[in-house]
């Protein structure tokens, strides 16, 4: 039972790497899909990171692409500065990801938006890409004298 459980955590440790990868490509894809459908008596329109009504939501697909490809080059660089820059890049970009999932979904005038897939992906990404940035995958150099 032990060596089962060792065994499987070993093997997530070693592909939570590319999972974060795949996460960073995720997260920029996800900024491109509709976030929420808002139908209420003005607006009939699907808002996505990089279109609001009026822009009234801001962009936020723009800082998320933007912190999403400077995270793939840190997960890339086999740096141990990279590796601690990227843990805090990952953590910046969950609080700023929680911020529009909140801003995006929330109600007004007694409407509630439909939450669709890419604030999901959106929210889940950013959140594997911080769980991937405190396991980073490291080669170590054994220096010996």
């Amino acid at each position: 039972m032990f060596n089962g459980v060792f065994y499987f955590t070993i093997m997530i440790i070693k592909i939570i790497h590319w999972l974060g990868v795949i996460a960073c490509i995720v997260l920029i894809v996800a900024c491109f899909m509709p976030w929420a459908h808002y139908a209420d008596g003005q607006i009939d329109q699907h808002f996505t990171g990089f279109y609001s009504y009026h822009n009234d939501y801001g962009k936020p697909g723009k800082y998320l692409v933007g912190m999403g490809v400077l995270v793939l080059a840190c997960m890339l660089l086999q740096k141990i500065w990279a590796k601690r820059v990227n843990l805090f890049l990952c953590a910046l970009m969950v609080g700023y990801t929680i911020k529009s999932y909140v801003l995006f979904g929330s109600c007004y005038n007694n409407y509630c938006p439909e939450k669709e897939l890419g604030i999901y992906l959106m929210l889940g990404a950013s959140i594997m890409m911080l769980i991937a940035s405190i396991f980073p995958s490291m080669k170590l150099e054994n220096k010996q004298g």
